[in-house]
């Protein structure tokens, strides 16, 4: 079901939006060549509890059949697109690095936001920075067509459109999202045209994640053994960019910024 939020909690939503934004500044600025990927998970779990909320990915786990997730942040590497715990892994000069961070604010009772970056670790290949720039450029496009009366499908035609454009390819086992209650709502948002999926209007107030997964090569995707880091499944580069956007009467706002 899709869950439309009231003015009240979308107040609390973008409040935790916000916070969760200037999180994210502060572990990217400690993003540096011979920093530890768990250093930054260190730092960003101790902003956020500081700031009032929790960690929304730490001890997630999709089934009850399925490992709990490690770590507050997934901190992706090079052809690791997403879901890979932090870890003892030394960032290098020319590694490309996907940080995705979630929260739960307040901690009691509260709504949940989530983003994404991907950015460089010192000086990045020509491709890598391409990549990326293609990658943010087609969540703005996606998020320019959040307004009532569009459809999701508006959303995945200009990701998908834009991405291609730049000669890069878009995952197709891994999409956005509805975000606020939970983690993970519907409806999924899917960054390319999913014929199969139902025309699903837009409405004001509706709460999405939207995220671009782009790859510099093909777009199948492979699961590791610790079912859950996804790497590019012919180890080219993969990026992710993400926002949580609230539908308005005229537009969208984005909460996480």
């Amino acid at each position: 079901m899709i869950t439309i939020k009231k003015e009240e909690e979308i107040k609390i939503i973008r409040e935790g939006g916000k916070i969760l934004a200037e999180v994210l500044a502060e572990v990217i600025k400690k993003a540096k060549p011979g920093v530890r990927t768990i250093e930054l998970d260190q730092l960003a779990e101790e902003l956020i509890i500081k700031k009032g909320g929790i960690p929304s990915f730490k001890n997630y786990r999709n089934s009850i059949h399925e490992p709990a997730f490690p770590t507050t942040l997934c901190t992706s590497v090079n052809e690791q697109l997403v879901h890979v715990p932090a870890s003892d892994y030394v960032l290098k000069n020319g590694d490309m690095l996907n940080i995705d961070i979630g929260m739960k604010y307040p901690a009691s009772d509260g709504f949940f936001t989530d983003m994404a970056a991907t950015i460089p670790i010192g000086r990045v290949s020509q491709l890598a920075r391409k990549l990326m720039k293609a990658t943010r450029i087609s969540l703005e496009r996606g998020i320019a067509q959040v307004k009532p009366g569009n459809y999701i499908s508006d959303i995945s035609r200009a990701v998908q459109a834009y991405a291609e454009s730049q000669g890069f390819s878009v995952v197709r086992d891994l999409v956005g999202h509805g975000v606020g209650y939970k983690v993970h709502e519907e409806p999924r948002i899917p960054n390319y045209v999913d014929k199969s999926q139902p025309a699903i209007k837009l409405k004001e107030g509706m709460v999405l994640a939207i995220e671009p997964m782009i790859s510099a090569g093909n777009y199948p995707i492979k699961v590791l053994e610790d079912e859950w880091s996804i790497i590019m499944a012919d180890g080219s580069l993969g990026a992710h960019f993400e926002h949580t956007v609230v539908v308005t009467k005229s537009g969208c706002e984005i909460l996480t910024i």
